[in-house]
Formats: structure tokens, C-alpha cells, sequence
């Protein structure tokens, strides 16, 4: 869809306006202008803060579909699993939340009803002499309202995952691994000179694919050199490789000078629900690059981003500076740190198998392989 933004105007404003007043966050009339004024992109920043988006007070597919699915909540339509088109809303990421806290394996509470949520929902009926059929229906409802939550401590899955990454070995060899370079194809994304942030991370994704394959892992790209797939599609060929970790790649590019700096990003609401592998890998990746560059700290996030929540593995989006800034951009420039980040990658994927008392300290962490 083309994004709405400041000054645009239509019937598809106008039903922007109405979710947002729904969710309380427009409190203006109804002027019947179908204009995208000052008060609306101010709203639609609000909304993309809370939901973990990207804030740029612009309403996008993205933001679009998030808009979509907080219309609903638990108990305002009868939920049940369709695999050629999963029911998505905060009323599915209600019934998740809902079944993690009784204990019952949900999967990751994403909002999207998926074969994992089913088999949760289906053990759950099951346990309290329900009609079994997975369908989340008002029985179903009133019996979920009437139980108090059962799990302290953690939830089960999230130790589970945690548990084992660790217990699958410290080696590589075997591990799947997706690397997706940033942008591709006609998105050339920040250009700097005659360099574009796309060739910069399709050189980097390269020479984080060697530095892993000789260390015994299975790595695939998402894309050639010259290939632009989309998000969707970079997603799925992820969960079609069944990978073990799924690492994008972006160089960041912003209007004011002050921005540089390394960031990583994994899946998590901000209120409780994350990838609980995601946040360690993305806070291990980030701290190794700070180590090994010295570039500036920029943290790790949550995001519930599509390309984070719909790969069905640990995911992370590593930032690896700013093309915008002076600094940021002469070192990203050098194939020099670029080697290093790659080495960084390596260092992150390996230490995330390794127990915690075989840990080396961050930056110190280094694995013989070709050049």
C-alpha cells in the first residue's frame, strides 16, 4: 500500500482516524475532511511507540496491519486455526498469554494463531473437560477466565528454548544459519557516494557466510547481489530452512547529525512477551561489535517487527552504524571493520551454545578460520 503520511487525504485516512480513535489515541471530532493532519501523525507515533514499531508517524503495511489487529480483544469473535490464513490479533495474543500463563505451550505469543497455539488451546480443553476441537469459543472463554495463573518462575517454553540452545553441544557444525542483507534490488536503501547500504551489507552478509561455514555451519543468504525478495519473503525462506538463528543486516541512516552508532533488535512486545534466545543472542551480537570496533553503544530492543515476529526461530536485526554519520560512515566504508564485525558474528553464534561456565568474556572469543 502506499504510505499515508502528513497531507494525505481519503477514505483510507479516514479509517485510520477511526481506529485510533477507537483505541483512545485521537480524541478529535470527525470533521469529515479525510485528512491526514498534525493530530493524526502525532497519534499514529503514539501508537507505533507502545506496539514496538518503527516511530515515523506514518502508517505503512505494517503499522496498517497493527492498526487492524488491535480492533480486537478477547471474546469479540470465535478464534480457531486456519492454515492457509491464521487469524491475527491482541485477541489471539490475548488467548497466548492467557494459555503461557497457565502453563500450557503455546508458542510465542505473537498474535498470529498458528498449529502451536492449537496444540496449547487442544491441551488445555483436554486437562478441563472441555470439547476438544480448538476452537476458542465462549466455553472455552469462560473457562480461561475462571482459572488463576499457575506459572511462577518463568514460562516453560521460553526455558525450554533457553535450555536448549545449550544442551544441543557448543559446536556449529550442522546449525542452520540465514543471513539477510538489508535492502537489495531496486531498494538501494542510504547511498554514500558511489556505495549503497545495499552492497555494504550483501559484502558483510558474505563475509559472515565464510567465517560460519568454516566453522561447520549450513549458511544461507536471503538474497544475491543483485536480488531485492520481500520481507515476507525473506521470512518464509527462513522457516523453510528450518534455520537454528536468523540474523538481518542494516547500516542505519538518519536527518540529524548527532545519530550513529550499533544497535540490535529482537522480538518482544515491551510488556512481558519476547524471544527470550532473540534478547540473549541480540545482546551478545551487539556487545561483541561495541568490543572489537569501539563504535558507539546504541543498546538492544525490543521490536515486534514482521521480520522478527514471523521467522519462527531466534531472530535478531543488527545495525551496524550510521552511512549518515561522518564517523560511522568512514568506518563502515573499510573492509577492515567490516572483517571485524563478520568476526564479531562468529564470536556471538558460538558463545550462544556454549555454557555459561565455559563463557568467554565479550570481545575475547576468537575461532581460527580462513580470512
Amino acid at each position: 500500500m502506499q504510505p499515508l503520511q502528513a497531507g494525505s487525504a481519503g477514505p483510507a485516512v479516514t479509517e485510520v482516524q477511526a481506529a485510533l480513535r477507537a483505541l483512545g489515541l485521537l480524541t478529535t471530532e470527525p470533521t469529515g475532511a479525510d485528512v491526514y493532519d498534525e493530530a493524526t501523525a502525532l497519534a499514529v507515533r503514539h501508537f507505533q511507540q507502545v506496539r514496538g514499531l518503527s516511530v515515523d508517524g506514518r502508517v505503512g503495511e505494517e503499522t496498517y496491519r497493527a492498526l487492524t489487529e488491535a480492533r480486537w480483544s478477547l471474546g469479540d469473535r470465535v478464534l480457531r486455526y486456519d492454515p492457509e490464513r491464521p487469524m491475527r490479533g491482541d485477541d489471539v495474543h490475548g488467548l497466548q498469554e492467557r494459555l503461557l500463563e497457565l502453563g500450557y505451550d503455546a508458542g510465542r505469543a505473537d498474535g498470529i494463531l498458528g498449529a502451536e497455539t492449537e496444540v496449547g488451546l487442544r491441551s488445555f480443553q483436554r486437562d478441563y473437560g472441555l470439547t476438544v476441537d480448538g476452537t476458542c469459543g465462549p466455553g472455552t472463554l469462560r473457562a480461561l477466565r475462571q482459572l488463576g495463573r499457575r506459572v511462577t518462575g518463568g514460562r516453560p517454553q521460553l526455558l525450554r528454548q533457553s535450555a536448549g540452545m545449550v544442551e544441543s553441544g557448543p559446536h556449529l557444525i550442522g546449525r542452520v544459519i540465514v543471513i539477510d542483507p538489508g535492502h537489495g534490488g531496486e531498494d538501494t536503501g542510504f547511498t554514500a557516494g558511489e556505495t549503497t547500504e545495499a552492497d555494504l551489507v550483501f559484502d558483510l552478509a558474505s563475509r559472515i557466510e565464510g567465517r560460519l561455514a568454516a566453522a561447520g555451519a549450513t549458511v544461507y543468504l536471503t538474497r544475491g547481489r543483485r536480488g531485492g525478495p520481500s520481507l515476507a519473503e525473506r521470512t518464509a525462506f527462513a522457516n523453510s530452512a528450518r534455520a537454528d538463528l536468523f540474523v538481518s543486516l542494516h547500516m542505519e541512516a538518519h536527518g540529524s547529525r548527532h545519530a550513529r552508532g550499533v544497535a540490535s533488535y529482537y522480538y518482544g512486545t515491551g510488556s512481558g512477551a519476547s524471544s527470550t534466545v532473540g534478547e540473549e543472542f541480540a545482546n551478545l551480537l551487539r556487545r561483541e561489535v561495541i568490543a572489537r570496533t569501539g563504535m558507539l553503544d546504541c543498546g538492544s530492543h525490543a521490536k515486534t517487527w514482521d521480520l522478527l515476529r514471523l521467522t519462527r526461530m531466534p531472530a535478531i536485526r543488527l545495525d551496524c552504524g550510521y552511512l549518515s554519520h561522518p564517523v560511522d560512515r568512514q568506518l563502515l566504508l573499510d573492509a577492515r571493520l567490516r572483517s571485524t564485525v563478520a568476526s564479531s558474528v562468529l564470536a556471538a553464534v558460538q558463545r550462544l551454545f556454549l555454557p555459561a561456565e565455559a563463557d568467554p568474556p565479550t570481545g575475547t572469543y576468537q575461532l581460527s578460520t580462513p580470512a
